[in-house]
């Protein structure tokens, strides 16, 4: 079974998209079940984890209505507010719907980058834990150092780090995010996401300014602990869905490592059943 591990629908009119503005022209407008589903089938792929974009437990309400009315949305990935102990309640009820997997705060916008270890939100760790969910982690490079300690804290909480945490390829800044990536993939049991790093080298990326960050991630995490995902439509900003599934592809030579890294592992890992 194929599998995108991460990708996204929204409806402008729902207004909750505060970072998604006119300014970003390609993907201003709204993306649907029906806009994914050719380029699904155009790349065999069965399954995919619908993963939040708002800072709101309606616009999770609103992908879990998408999930139950469309076949291969296997996973909802949603957001609860870390910084209110209430919205326990939330998690414990959307714990219940078969295709809720877990939450993602939006740690990539909070100013403060020690956020996540506030005395506040450990609630929310425990929760997800409990609750048996996951938690995707949404950060950027200078999160690094908080997340190893935040994974290191909860090694028995699953989690998974989105878009390879963001490297910062346009700058050439590979030294400093490898050590840290490498940290983590040796000192914790994170899972991590080969996605969104074609967007992190702009529009004039190249295969070979992408390839270095790529294999390091393939080489620290392995197989078993990569997934692929598009970051659709987001993705639109810098290429499109066929062109990052066919370059993906081209690094991972090996047949058995690609069904894992295209399927196995974001099943297993998510619980995606066939």
């Amino acid at each position: 079974m194929r599998i995108d591990a991460h990708q996204h629908f929204w409806s402008i009119a729902r207004r909750d998209y505060g970072w998604l503005t006119d300014s970003l022209a390609p993907i201003y407008r709204d993306f649907g079940p029906k806009d994914l589903q050719p380029l699904l089938a155009d790349t065999g792929t069965e399954k995919t984890v619908l993963v939040q974009a708002a800072p709101s437990v309606e616009e999770t309400e609103y992908m879990l209505g998408l999930a139950d009315a469309t076949d291969f949305v296997g996973k909802v990935v949603g957001w609860v507010d870390f910084e209110d102990r209430d919205h326990i309640r939330h998690m414990e009820r959307l714990a219940g719907h078969k295709k809720f997997a877990g939450v993602r705060p939006m740690v990539q916008d909070i100013p403060d980058p020690e956020w996540m270890h506030r005395p506040g939100i450990a609630w929310a760790y425990d929760a997800v834990r409990d609750l048996d969910l996951s938690l995707d982690a949404l950060g950027l490079p200078v999160h690094a150092a908080p997340f190893l300690r935040l994974f290191e804290k909860y090694p028995d909480m699953r989690v998974v780090i989105d878009h390879c945490l963001k490297p910062q390829i346009r700058d050439d800044a590979f030294d400093d995010w490898a050590i840290a990536m490498a940290r983590i993939a040796d000192e914790t049991n994170a899972f991590c996401k080969l996605s969104g790093i074609i967007n992190e080298s702009g529009p004039d990326w190249t295969a070979e300014s992408i390839q270095p960050y790529a294999t390091h991630i393939l080489d620290c995490f392995g197989a078993d602990r990569v997934m692929w995902g598009s970051d659709w439509p987001v993705l639109n900003l810098a290429s499109d869905y066929l062109t990052w599934h066919a370059l993906a592809q081209s690094f991972v030579p090996d047949a058995g490592d690609q069904a894992k890294i295209f399927g196995g592992t974001a099943a297993s890992f998510y619980r995606i059943g066939a």
